[in-house]
């Protein structure tokens, strides 16, 4: 079962009004560097602080009543929980969010604040993944998962259609990798529209698990750490049905980014864009500060979310917070 582009155009007219049609701008900086045009995606700037409402909204308008009225529940790293709780407020629904020790308190208190019911489970998004199937079993509420999930995936391919309208030429397109939500969804639609153009997924080198099951042929369970990309941890569920084979299928790269790279990556975004991104936002220029990705013409970067505790930034912007998330 894949993602099509008409199932991304579906979701792009049942989200129409729910989301931002984010920016997507140049950047002088890095254009410089590269040699080469580099436009930033600026999704950031959504209206939660990250992508995660597209898929999120997409999944609950495809909701029938009857499973409205039972309610939503999700394990989450944080930003999907806040976009489903965001959307669930819209609609008039329960929700419950499922999240690890791990997540930054930042993130629990906004989710919080749109009214959801947030439970901490445990020590990494697995455990609170537990919980989550204790509550569809016994309470019978809808399991919308944060990546592997058809309509979920359909909704982040919004992101990818606008990208391709917004830079029609781009030969490559950086995408931050978690579970493969994101990456299958704009994957799926840009290659669709642009065969050629190269979809590169940006992680984490600490427990960065799409990566360990592509290397592997098959989902595996990695061991989930404390990193500055906080929203990219967690597994991707050795049942995974969609997200992994998708990944294997449209991604052309990997690339693995140490904790100082992420740091510079956030770095450079507040100091040279006067962008304020998360860790998981800022993987892609990281990636590109790094030289770790080869460029041969106009590049796409993702800045997928700003959801950062604002005392961590301002530790990181002056070079005093990588040992803290990395420890």
């Amino acid at each position: 079962m894949l993602v099509t582009l008409q199932h991304i155009r579906a979701a792009r007219e049942r989200i129409a009004g729910k989301v931002e049609r984010t920016p997507c701008v140049p950047s002088q900086s890095l254009s410089e560097r590269a040699g080469h045009p580099v436009h930033l995606k600026l999704e950031h700037h959504q209206t939660t602080g990250a992508f995660k409402l597209r898929g999120a909204s997409n999944a609950i308008a495809a909701l029938n009543p009857q499973e409205k009225s039972r309610g939503v529940v999700a394990a989450s790293t944080g930003n999907h929980g806040r976009a489903l709780a965001h959307a669930a407020k819209l609609e008039g629904i329960r929700a419950v969010i499922c999240m690890s020790k791990l997540v930054p308190e930042n993130k629990l208190d906004a989710i919080r604040r749109l009214g959801a019911d947030v439970r901490i489970i445990g020590n990494s998004q697995d455990d609170a993944q537990q919980e989550v199937d204790r509550l569809v079993a016994e309470e019978g509420l809808v399991m919308l998962p944060p990546f592997d999930h058809p309509d979920i995936v359909a909704g982040q391919g919004t992101l990818g259609l606008e990208i391709m309208e917004q830079v029609p030429d781009a030969t490559a397109v950086l995408v931050p990798l978690s579970g493969g939500g994101l990456a299958a969804g704009v994957a799926g639609a840009v290659k669709s529209v642009s065969p050629h153009t190269k979809i590169i997924g940006i992680s984490m080198a600490r427990g960065a698990a799409m990566k360990a099951s592509l290397d592997a042929g098959r989902p595996v369970q990695v061991e989930e750490l404390p990193t500055l990309a906080d929203s990219l941890g967690g597994g991707i569920g050795l049942d995974n049905r969609l997200t992994f084979a998708m990944c294997r299928g449209l991604l052309d790269d990997v690339i693995l980014l140490s904790e100082d790279e992420i740091a510079a990556g956030i770095r450079h975004a507040y100091e040279q864009e006067r962008e304020i991104v998360e860790g998981a936002g800022a993987v892609c220029i990281g990636a590109l500060l790094a030289g770790k990705v080869e460029v041969s013409g106009p590049n796409v970067l993702i800045l997928s979310g700003r959801n950062i505790d604002m005392g961590l930034h301002r530790r990181i912007v002056c070079g005093e917070a990588i040992a803290e998330r990395a420890a």
